[in-house]
């Protein structure tokens, strides 16, 4: 299985610049993502509205639009796009209310560990390349299912 997941685009949306400069600069030495950052939140949803992009790291708190609002609105544009929250406020009842509001694929506190954010973006976009090959089957599924049907019509009217 090629590797589609080397060229993605991660969108990185942050009210601190430093994070956003220092993620950036981390992923753009240790990756070939594409990686695109946003300090406002509405600008992030208007690029992800024209653009493909595959993965979204959102901070918790900014002050335009908390992260879980962010990416419950990223979820109603494109639901494919794996979502992921970065926070220096880790608590438990944050953590769930963004899984079980926006289907969080990861909750990870700052300061973060560099070699797992990699894990973590990689076994993402690995989700989600899977989960785009198993839409592309079950369309193919529909469609022989589809001709089936129609064949199936064909001979019917041709022995009645």
């Amino acid at each position: 299985m090629a590797d589609d997941t080397a060229t993605a685009t991660i969108v990185i949306v942050d009210d601190e610049e430093m994070v956003l400069t220092s993620l950036k600069s981390f992923l753009g030495l240790e990756t070939d993502y594409k990686i695109e950052t946003f300090l406002s939140a509405k600008e992030a949803l208007e690029y992800i509205k024209k653009e493909d992009v595959e993965l979204v790291i959102s901070d918790y708190l900014m002050p335009e639009m908390d992260g879980i609002t962010f990416l419950a609105k990223v979820r109603e544009i494109k639901p494919q796009i794996i979502r992921i929250i970065l926070t220096g406020y880790a608590d438990k009842e944050n953590a769930i209310k963004a899984i079980n509001t926006v289907g969080l694929f990861q909750y990870i506190e700052k300061p973060w560990d560099n070699d797992d954010l990699l894990i973590v973006l990689r076994n993402g976009l690995e989700k989600q390349q899977l989960m785009k090959r198993l839409d592309e089957k079950i369309a193919e599924i529909n469609k022989a299912y589809a001709d089936l049907q129609g064949l199936q019509k064909e001979i019917v009217k041709t022995f009645i």
